[in-house]
């Protein structure tokens, strides 16, 4: 590896991480808000079943967490990258 090839890991890493940290955190918001409207409806029936599902939050929360894991063993290559060479 290049001598500061480590250093692409970890920005790419870093990329990652924050890319990741900013989907769970918008699918925290994009799940609120939805539900906070379901509940301002006069017909609560959705609200407390949570029927039908809303499955975007969700897939965000999924591939937040994915990208993050993604950054942290991109971190990991990095460090060891950097130790050996």
């Amino acid at each position: 590896m290049l001598q500061q090839g480590w250093l692409i890991l970890l920005g790419i890493s870093g990329f990652f991480i924050l890319f990741g940290l900013v989907a769970v955190i918008l699918a925290k918001v994009r799940e609120r808000s939805y539900y906070n409207s379901i509940a301002s409806r006069p017909d609560a029936r959705e609200f407390l079943e949570r029927s039908p599902e809303h499955p975007e939050p969700g897939a965000l929360r999924v591939g937040g967490w994915l990208a993050i894991a993604v950054g942290l063993v991109m971190v990991a290559v990095g460090v060891i990258f950097r130790l050996s060479g």
